[in-house]
């Protein structure tokens, strides 16, 4: 039994230009395996009783199914790609033609299928502590010298100091980093994320 199309993500995909017949078989075979249609980070997400199976996604060179806890399935047929090396849980398929979907249709459905039974097992990922990612030096001379940004920085949720030093960390010259770090003080210092 195929779930019903969400009027939201109607909304989204009719707008989208590059991928829409890509979209549009992705979104079938999500729908197909009986999959919840939401809207989610602005995209349509698909999930399993309220927990995220997977999403679709378009960038310049390809779309992409990505699997929320990729990592976790078994990938017999070596499809999963993970986007940077600081991507923890999720994976990608990666697709740059409607024909490279269909063909591969019933292989994302055993995917997926994999996905939901991971999900009802409670299996998780587990993540790296915030402690096991590096401070760069000119954070931590910031945090050694103001209390005050230690102190808001030391009180963001795990994910939000995360995302802060993986953004301070890959920019590759010194100055960059400062300039980075001068600009997120006030976000750290109101207790926001990096994007809120």
């Amino acid at each position: 039994m195929t779930k019903s199309k969400n009027p939201k993500v109607d909304a989204v995909l009719n707008r989208e230009t590059n991928w829409q017949e890509e979209f549009a078989e992705l979104r079938s075979i999500a729908l197909e395996c009986e999959l919840t249609e939401e809207l989610k980070w602005g995209v349509p997400c698909y999930t399993f009783q309220n927990s995220n199976i997977v999403l679709i996604h378009g960038f310049k060179a390809y779309c992409a199914m990505l699997f929320i806890q990729g990592a976790l399935l078994k990938d017999d047929k070596n499809i999963l790609i993970r986007q940077t090396e600081n991507v923890q849980s999720a994976r990608q398929v990666r697709f740059t033609s409607l024909s490279e979907i269909t063909g591969m249709r019933d292989v994302l459905k055993d995917y997926i299928q994999e996905a939901i039974e991971v999900q009802k097992a409670g299996l998780k990922v587990e993540f790296k502590k915030t402690k096991e990612f590096a401070v760069p030096e000119e954070f931590q001379i910031k945090l050694d010298n103001m209390p005050a940004l230690k102190t808001a920085f030391e009180a963001l949720t795990p994910g939000r100091q995360r995302g802060y030093l993986l953004h301070f960390s890959s920019a590759k010259q010194s100055k960059t980093r400062e300039a980075r770090i001068e600009k997120a003080m006030p976000k750290i210092l109101e207790g926001k994320g990096l994007d809120d």
